[in-house]
């Protein structure tokens, strides 16, 4: 979750985090009605289920007609201009409404609130309420404070804040996937990044709050979890920092610090039919122990998103990535040895960074290849107020040079995500059905261990049936298979 995905070759369902989700209908003889709006990476989809869990908690349905909303949220992303504008045009329409229904409430939440703060409410007066993302708790009363016709804003962050007491409310969800946020903020600077100003410090979750709404997953029929943060890879529990021990009730023995392998494996032993994704991972954090572990488990998914964001040295130092083309390099290489080919690769790259020249372009193009990546959101570098680079670095490379080398960016892509589908074609895989097929009412679709959309066909089937298929097609973003048997024993 190093940057919005913005331009993409990519699964549909992934694809669909450039856009934006709304809130469905969510009835339970509550008088009042929220409409919840969200934007940019997984984290603010996150992060709306728990807004929608306290406003529930306070006397508040969940409507996905924005019309009968008495309050209506923008969970918002920064990470680009374009995110922004989008919400301003949302915002637009949203004051049109409140002409036609002047009691509803609008609020701004997210890294937008907290980048804009008091100029949304004072000099814009676009919104009645602002609110960043470690003051969600704050809601109910800052909406009351707006229906007063007083400023309500909280925008404070928070070093302590996880919500992790709180049962998120799961919106538009499947019955299948579900986000499981394991920490919050961000400690690396990269500069030409928002969220450490927008999301605050790094702090990691209680493990076994993390691991009890796996459990609870697990018993409401969910088939796979996604845990979530900046950066995985930095997770860290310890009594030192969080102030409390825990026992390992395996040995006997008081563990002390509890790093992202530990916690993996936890997950991953809830049930071995619970499948574990996570996102996002640093290529300067991302360890061998990490590894070693989704090796262990058969339902630790063999997917790794690993950001690059530049092939060229220079171009990472400026910005600030804290690791080089030949670190990078290393991973990528200790992923193929101890995960195997199959082991799908994702990436994050920036095209016509400060002061990128043409060589050092072609650096990237040739990280591509040596890589070989399944799928990479890819797109031209959007100066934003307020970072590192902003206040360092001349944004200096011309639109058109920066469009035509993103350009040669996507077609790389395209040639490399066809070739890494086509080694499929032949393999027996496990899929878990979790949507219909956007093509074909005939069809379901499913994703493979390594994050590939494989359809079939549906008879038969029912979302949450792991499926061990035979892939017998590919074109550049999707695999087709044939049903070999309805619910292995064993997801190997």
């Amino acid at each position: 979750m190093d940057l919005i995905k913005d331009i993409d070759i990519l699964p549909p369902e992934e694809a669909q985090a450039c856009d934006f989700k709304t809130t469905e209908d969510q009835s339970t003889g509550k008088e009042k009605k929220v409409y919840i709006e969200s934007y940019g990476c997984q984290m603010n989809f996150s992060d709306s289920e728990i807004v929608a869990s306290i406003m529930k908690e306070n006397g508040y349905d969940t409507t996905s007609d924005v019309k009968k909303a008495d309050v209506i949220f923008l969970n918002t992303c920064s990470i680009r201009e374009k995110a922004e504008q989008t919400v301003r045009n949302r915002l637009t329409h949203f004051n049109g409404l409140k002409r036609h229904k002047p009691s509803m409430t609008i609020g701004i939440l997210g890294c937008m609130a907290e980048r804009l703060k008091e100029k949304l409410l004072e000099e814009e007066k676009i919104v009645d309420l602002v609110v960043g993302p470690d003051a969600y708790r704050d809601l109910p009363n800052l909406v009351a404070t707006a229906e007063d016709g007083l400023k309500a804003i909280n925008t404070f962050l928070s070093r302590e804040e996880t919500y992790g007491d709180i049962s998120p409310v799961r919106l538009n969800s499947n019955g299948v996937s579900a986000f499981i946020s394991i920490m919050r903020g961000c400690d690396n600077m990269c500069s030409f990044c928002v969220v450490p100003f927008t999301r605050g410090r790094e702090r990691s979750r209680d493990p076994e709050s993390i691991l009890a709404e796996a459990r609870d997953l697990w018993s409401k029929g969910y088939k796979e979890v996604t845990l979530l943060g900046q950066n995985v890879d930095s997770y860290k529990w310890s009594p030192e920092e969080n102030n409390k021990a825990r026992l390992n009730k395996k040995e006997g023995e008081v563990t002390e610090v509890i790093t992202f392998a530990n916690l993996l494996e936890q997950v991953a032993q809830v049930n071995p039919l619970l499948r574990v994704r996570f996102s996002t991972s640093h290529p300067k954090d991302i360890t061998d122990e990490v590894l070693y572990t989704i090796k262990k488990y058969d339902n630790i998914c063999k997917y790794i998103h690993l950001p690059v964001q530049s092939g060229n040295s220079r171009v990472l130092e400026l910005m600030n990535r804290t690791y080089d083309r030949a670190w990078y390099m290393d991973r990528v290489r200790a992923i193929r040895e101890i995960l195997g080919e199959e082991c799908g690769i994702s990436s994050d790259m920036i095209a016509g960074f400060c002061t990128e020249t043409e060589e050092e372009h072609q650096d990237t193009l040739s990280l591509m290849d040596f890589v070989k990546y399944d799928f990479s959101y890819m797109f031209y570098y959007s100066e934003r107020p307020g970072t590192l680079a902003a206040k360092k670095y001349a944004d200096d490379i011309p639109l058109e040079t920066k469009k035509r080398r993103l350009a040669e960016i996507i077609d790389k892509q395209a040639e490399l995500s066809l070739a890494r589908n086509l080694l499929d074609v032949g393999q027996e895989q496990v899929i878990l059905i979790d949507g219909a097929s956007k093509k074909s009412a005939e069809e379901l679709r499913g994703r493979n261990s390594a994050n590939k959309v494989v359809i079939v066909t549906s008879e038969g089937l029912k979302l949450g049936d792991y499926v061990r298929v035979k892939i017998t097609e590919s074109s550049r973003g999707t695999l087709f298979g044939t049903v070999l048997e309805i619910n292995p024993s064993s997801l190997a």
